[in-house]
């Protein structure tokens, strides 16, 4: 059992002007909670960034990011990285996300919520994965009192897999999949996952939940469902994983991104991104994308411009 600390009204959200964290930090301040976020980018523009206090993520200085997080009742964790690129990492990633635990520690946060990954493991052979498993276990090991949320994909306002399949949808011809389409998924919705991790924030004991949709379908099926939504003619083939690998990495180049990198490609097509526990989500991937489908997809979102350009 997790010793209980006394509320003090504020919670710190890592990345609250990105995506998930910035569902998170919405659900918290409706919920009439203070909300600090740390992040890379203070200065970007963001609908909520009148109504939180910010601070700069202080990796390299202990006592100024211990500083950040005084004060704060529950710690919620969504840093990550998608990829290698310059000096960012998973190596640091993981690093980073150790010497966070520390000065949560230290600043004497009450709790901590660690949004994971669906099917993390250490001996995985996809890096995104197996740093994800490390970062559970560093978290373990801090001594925090935790929960550790698993989503799978989370689709929502501001997601870039969504958008970025249905601006392919829109302006190509074909669109191609990967092997045979078949491999599951069970979508989330970013909505949702805040839902969870304010939940699990109530709890007592450490704990690990997979943040899951009421709906599985396989790849395929998703995809036709935005082709219907954007109203796309597009035609869809299956290929090879060789050539959607030379595809997607054409497509990167022309766009100056990143579309999606082997070890995600490589742990959709592992059914890594579904799970058969129990739905801790309400909203249906199809009424969503039925709803949003008219402006999905109307322009491209660049992982590189979101999370390595100045604002």
């Amino acid at each position: 059992m997790v010793t209980s600390v006394p509320d003090t009204g504020l919670d710190v959200v890592t990345g609250a002007f990105s995506y998930t964290g910035s569902a998170i930090a919405r659900r918290l301040l409706d919920d009439g909670r203070r909300v600090r976020t740390l992040t890379a980018h203070p200065d970007r523009p963001s609908p909520i960034a009148g109504r939180v206090e910010v601070a700069s993520y202080a990796f390299d200085d202990l006592d100024a990011l211990t500083r950040s997080l005084e004060g704060a009742s529950t710690i919620y964790n969504t840093y990550w990285v998608r990829f290698d690129r310059g000096d960012v990492s998973f190596d640091r990633a993981i690093e980073n996300s150790k010497t966070l635990f520390r000065a949560a520690r230290e600043a004497r946060v009450g709790r901590a919520v660690h949004l994971s990954v669906t099917k993390p493991s250490m001996d995985s052979r996809f890096p995104y994965f197996r740093g994800k498993a490390l970062v559970e276990q560093a978290l373990a090991e801090s001594g925090l009192p935790h929960a550790v949320v698993r989503p799978t994909i989370v689709f929502g306002r501001g997601d870039i897999l969504m958008n970025n399949v249905a601006w392919l949808l829109r302006r190509l011809p074909v669109f191609t999949i990967p092997g045979d389409g078949r491999y599951r998924v069970r979508p989330i919705y970013a909505g949702d996952v805040a839902n969870v991790c304010v939940e699990v924030a109530q709890a007592r004991e450490n704990l690990t939940i997979d943040a899951v949709g009421p709906e599985t379908m396989t790849f395929e099926e998703m995809v036709r469902k935005i082709r219907a939504a954007v109203g796309s003619r597009s035609t869809i083939v299956h290929v090879p994983t060789s050539v959607a690998r030379l595809a997607a990495g054409a497509i990167g180049v022309a766009v100056r991104d990143v579309l999606i990198t082997d070890h995600e490609l490589g742990g959709l097509m592992s059914e890594l991104a579904t799970t058969d526990g129990p739905t801790t989500g309400r909203t249906r991937f199809s009424d969503w994308i039925a709803d949003a489908g008219g402006a999905l997809g109307r322009r491209y979102a660049s992982e590189v411009v979101r999370h390595f350009a100045s604002p």
